[in-house]
């Protein structure tokens, strides 16, 4: 199994039930959902061309559409041989769900690491059981994709975008049509703006949510 990564990086987890966790980051290359306010365009796409060699990928110094290739071992191996010391893994994208992260999972954890998926929720969800699912439902994206009814049965946690009270009700439908009851939520204003970050704060306080404010940008690390 092989996996095709554009960024590989250790930092602190700045989202949702782990923040302030350290964490090694695995971003995939690869999304068709195509949100609008995404911030990682550069790996929608899987150009045979964009194909290098590991030591350009991990050498980058500014988003690119370029991506290695690796084995789950390979991964492994980079882990030490980049001198990581985080024992958290998170594997992000792109959308890390189009591919199965079963093999990757179940060797991580087998060496002592805790894995992380977060993933739109449009594909199935394929990891070891003990592997904690950040679902991000994308709701009427441009891909037209669909938030699976599985991936929100295996959430651990939802973390969901907003900045307009439609989307606030987009997230309360996804909710109820799913029988979401128990699960943490999260909302995360889009792009830091001051309106949706007020709406986000009375959102989680009347419906006794959480507020996730992507900790890493404001203040200032990958």
């Amino acid at each position: 199994m092989t996996y095709k990564i554009n960024e590989l990086f250790e930092t602190l987890q700045g989202e949702g039930s782990f923040t302030g966790q350290p964490s090694i980051f695995i971003r995939l290359q690869g999304c068709p959902v195509a949100c609008s306010w995404c911030d990682t365009k550069h790996t929608w796409d899987i150009e045979v061309t964009d194909q290098v060699p590991a030591q350009t990928m991990l050498d980058k110094v500014a988003e690119t559409t370029q991506w290695a290739s690796f084995t789950t071992k390979e991964i492994l191996s980079l882990f030490q041989q980049q001198n990581f010391r985080a024992k958290h893994v998170v594997i992000t994208g792109g959308e890390p769900c189009m591919e199965d992260l079963t093999p990757l999972c179940n060797l991580l954890e087998q060496h002592g690491y805790s894995t992380q998926i977060e993933t739109s929720g449009t594909f199935e969800v394929r990891t070891s059981d003990k592997c904690w699912v950040t679902v991000s439902p994308k709701v009427n994206m441009k891909g037209g994709y669909e938030v699976l009814a599985s991936a929100m049965s295996r959430a651990n946690e939802i973390k969901h975008p907003v900045a307009t009270e439609q989307h606030v009700e987009d997230l309360k439908a996804l909710l109820t049509k799913h029988q979401i009851i128990d699960t943490p939520i999260y909302l995360q204003p889009i792009s830091q703006k001051k309106r949706a970050t007020e709406l986000a704060i009375e959102t989680c306080i009347e419906n006794n949510w959480r507020l996730s404010v992507q900790v890493h940008k404001y203040i200032g690390i990958e």
